[in-house]
């Protein structure tokens, strides 16, 4: 498993625990996408069976009794088109079952080949600014549902969806909105993005525009060679300074020859 998978398998372990946390932020759909500096990435969503049915159309029984099977998700998915990674274990909610879908997407830009993710249109580049610093800019829009009714499932209105974005370098510009006030929101830990909407609008077809732009360089590389410098610093030390207590050992051994 590559770095980047593990880290992307331990957040996804993390997230599983904190399903029944109520400090945590609770999503009726939960769509992240994990990405790298060389356009691929990860997708991980995290959604009820009814909101998978309502905004996409994914044929899975809807009743709270129904047995959910993890095999049958993945075969849901991947006769969407979908090259499936993982299939979390199944949970319930407010009478509601979840469940939670790993993806692997080659090149984000191709992602709508992935039906369950053929609502949104991305793009993926590398430009210059004014001054002609490179940098990655990414665009991902989220538009109209194509589901079905999803029956009686007594959602109550205040229900979210949510689309976070953990990229991969630090953040030089992003079009994040807080949903209570339309303000400016803010990154987590420094490049994790989250745009929410309310399920109503999303299944209005209510857009969501992202837009964000980054450096050309890994995060995780830079930490990496940042520890291997710091590494190579601290054995120089040590190695000049077993050197330097030799040199005055054999020093103070000559003058005891004298």
């Amino acid at each position: 498993m590559s770095l980047r998978g593990a880290w992307v398998a331990l957040v996804v372990l993390v997230g599983v625990s904190a399903c029944s946390n109520p400090l945590v932020q609770h999503y009726e759909y939960d769509e992240q996408t994990y990405l790298s500096v060389d356009g691929s990435a990860q997708v991980v969503i995290a959604a009820s069976v009814p909101a998978l049915v309502a905004l996409r159309g994914v044929a899975l029984d809807v009743s709270p009794s129904a047995r959910l099977n993890t095999e049958d998700v993945r075969r849901v998915f991947e006769a969407a088109g979908c090259q499936v990674q993982r299939v979390g274990r199944p949970w319930r909610r407010d009478g509601r079952r979840f469940v939670q879908v790993s993806l692997t997407v080659p090149d984000v830009r191709k992602a709508a080949s992935c039906g369950v993710l053929a609502w949104s249109t991305y793009s993926f580049d590398r430009a210059r600014d004014e001054v002609g610093q490179e940098r990655l800019v990414y665009r991902q829009t989220v538009g109209a549902p194509a589901g079905a009714s999803p029956g009686d499932v007594k959602w109550t209105g205040a229900e979210l969806v949510g689309f976070k974005l953990h990229l991969p370098s630090k953040v030089l510009h992003h079009n994040v909105r807080r949903l209570e006030d339309n303000e400016p929101g803010s990154t987590e830990r420094g490049n994790i993005l989250t745009w929410e909407q309310r399920l109503t609008d999303r299944r209005a077809g209510t857009p969501v525009v992202m837009e964000v732009f980054t450096k050309p360089e890994s995060i995780l590389y830079q930490t990496l060679f940042l520890f291997a410098g710091a590494f190579a610093a601290a054995v120089a030390l040590l190695l000049t300074i077993i050197w330097f207590v030799i040199r005055r050992g054999r020093v103070r051994l000559k003058e005891l020859r004298k």
